[in-house]
């Protein structure tokens, strides 16, 4: 599915000059769960952006779907990211004016779509998430794990073959965090694609492989025994 080459991202300033990835090589296969862990400043962020065509590397290749999108243009990277990609983060993102229907439907206004087809995939996704009683809800009347439940069913409603996921249980207790862990095995289980990054062991543990990087090194790459 996906594949980085001798990978380099170094933001500069006038002064100062910081690697956030140095020489990464990676390869994701199309139905892998990978969990990429690693000290604060370590490059995680900057990988996913770059995984998520949010950003491009300093230099390297990105393979994805046999198209090397490493120097593509914002325009050429969104064209790609809204037809394959959706992405939870850890901060839910949802925006507070708008009903949990309303939120999980802004992922489909930029597809060309009949009105009735998206209002199909969302009470789908809702269902899937179990969150259809919630649908005229706002956001500021869920609770913290309702809200990602939200952000899940925004990210899936597209049916995107990839879904990166930024620290998705971050905000969240243990009850509601091993709640959208098991949701990401589901999808998963069910064909799609996860990448995760997270700073917790037994988290990482859902994902059949595990990347650690340290100074923008990837320094273990471990696939767990089926």
């Amino acid at each position: 599915m996906l594949k980085l080459h001798d990978m380099f991202k170094v933001y500069r300033t006038d002064e100062v000059e910081t690697v956030a990835l140095n020489g990464v090589n990676m390869e994701i296969d199309q139905g892998e769960f990978v969990a990429i862990m690693g000290p604060s400043g370590c490059g995680k962020s900057t990988l996913l952006n770059i995984v998520g065509l949010l950003d491009n590397p300093t230099s390297g290749d990105y393979w994805f779907f046999d198209e090397n999108v490493a120097k593509y243009s914002e325009a050429q990277r969104s064209i790609i990211r809204k037809k394959n990609i959706g992405f939870i983060f850890q901060s839910f993102n949802l925006i507070d004016e708008l009903t949990v229907a309303e939120n999980i439907e802004l992922a489909l206004l930029y597809h060309k779509m009949a009105a009735s087809e998206r209002k199909d995939r969302v009470a789908a996704a809702m269902d899937r998430m179990g969150i259809a009683h919630r649908a005229k809800h706002m956001p500021g009347q869920l609770s913290g794990g309702q809200q990602q439940r939200v952000a899940v069913a925004r990210a899936v409603v597209g049916n995107q073959p990839l879904i990166l996921a930024d620290e998705p249980t971050g905000n969240l207790d243990s009850v509601h965090g091993q709640e959208v862990m098991e949701m990401l095995r589901s999808l998963n289980s069910e064909g799609t694609t996860v990448v995760m990054v997270t700073h917790s062991a037994a988290h990482a543990d859902y994902a059949h492989r595990t990347v650690n990087l340290f100074d923008g090194h990837v320094v273990t790459d471990n696939t767990r025994a089926a």
